[in-house]
């Protein structure tokens, strides 16, 4: 009894030992899987991180700050822009500011804190935008000013085109319909650059005219944010103070022409008061053709986007650019690349306008008689 009493005792410790070592076994191999586990993990997101900073680090990213989105021209700048960046291997992120100063400076604010490489810039006002520059100088970004011209700061390059050169065609166009005669001027916002090289270049034609008594300016006033309302209003203005007698308007834009040919309407003188304008919006070319509007200055946006967003790449990417000129802003002289304009009245439509594909012949013509 005894014996089988130690037999029996002797099996329950050996079975006692045997499931001590699986259990000990169990945690053991638990315990190696989970470091496994955690390794494999932190492998795979050291892989994944490497290969976004590989990306931020290799694409092009490029900062677009335009005054406005709410003209027909603006969104074309857009559309041109980011194609073509996009094209040569860079993101863009675009950003409206509604006209408002406050709110581009905070938008470039913005666009400098995500790490754009650079920073192309449509100012609103020219003076106040100086700031952008200073702050994008600050992380070493770049700053193309397009289009318009960034005073009294130390901006990169000025892409645009010879604005002087707009307005010597505006005012061409009218004085040999009108060499003689009571003119009105409504120019575009006293804010922007552009706005100024404008009637300078219209000065440049008129001012002899002007000195000989050919011409007498019976009003003259700019266009506060280029608004059409703001325009109407001036030219009612200019009406009423005038007794209507007036021979011909000077328009900086499209849009301020339209709303001259509206005030115009009002009082049965539009088509017979002849009318500039500029930047080829399609209802400044069909005004054109159906006579309300004389002529407008065409500037091929798609050789100004295009060529901006190429000069962008290569100036993120640190390569030197040539330039053609300079533009003096009040503090430097600003290394610039100057495009033509083109003068566009009903004769030469078809062959500028529509042979670049501007607008279609069909949405030119679709109010025509």
């Amino acid at each position: 009894m005894k014996k089988v009493f130690g037999i029996l005792l002797l099996a329950l410790l050996l079975l006692l030992v045997a499931c001590g070592e699986e259990e000990t076994s169990s945690e053991d191999t638990g315990t190696d899987d989970a470091p496994a586990e955690e390794n494999t993990d932190e492998s795979e997101e050291t892989e994944n991180s490497g290969e976004e900073e590989a990306t931020n680090e290799d694409g092009i990213s490029i900062g677009f700050s335009l005054d406005t989105l709410q003209e027909e021209r603006w969104q074309r700048d857009r559309d041109l822009f980011v194609s073509k960046a996009e094209e040569l291997g860079a993101t863009v992120n675009v950003q409206s500011a509604d006209s408002d100063d406050a709110k581009q400076i905070s938008q470039a604010e913005n666009l400098i804190s995500q790490g754009v490489d650079l920073l192309v810039v449509v100012p609103h006002d020219a003076e106040v935008s100086a700031s952008i520059v200073e702050m994008a100088h600050a992380e070493d970004i770049p700053v193309i000013s397009y289009d318009r011209l960034i005073k009294n700061s130390e901006v990169d390059l000025y892409v645009s085109f010879d604005n002087e050169r707009v307005g010597e065609m505006q005012a061409t166009a009218i004085t040999e319909l009108v060499p003689q005669g009571k003119y009105v001027l409504i120019e575009g916002a006293d804010t922007d650059n552009n706005a100024h090289l404008f009637k300078q270049g219209q000065m440049n034609i008129l001012q002899p005219l002007i000195d000989s008594g050919d011409i007498e300016i019976v009003y003259d006033q700019w266009t506060k944010g280029w608004e059409p309302e703001e325009a109407l209003a001036n030219m009612e203005n200019a009406l009423t103070s005038n007794d209507n007698d007036i021979d011909a308007v000077i328009a900086a834009n499209d849009g301020t022409a339209g709303g001259v040919i509206q005030a115009l309407a009002a009082q049965g003188m539009d088509g017979e008061i002849p009318v500039s304008g500029q930047d080829a919006e399609l209802a400044a070319v069909q005004r054109i053709v159906e006579g309300t509007q004389t002529m407008t200055v065409y500037k091929p946006i798609r050789d100004l986007a295009e060529r901006v967003a190429e000069l962008a790449v290569q100036m993120a990417n640190g390569e030197e650019i040539e330039t053609t000129t300079t533009v003096n802003n009040g503090q430097i002289d600003v290394p610039s690349i100057l495009l033509d304009p083109i003068a566009v009245t009903k004769d030469n439509i078809d062959d500028t306008i529509i042979a670049d594909g501007f607008h279609s012949e069909e949405d030119v013509y679709q109010n025509a008689d």
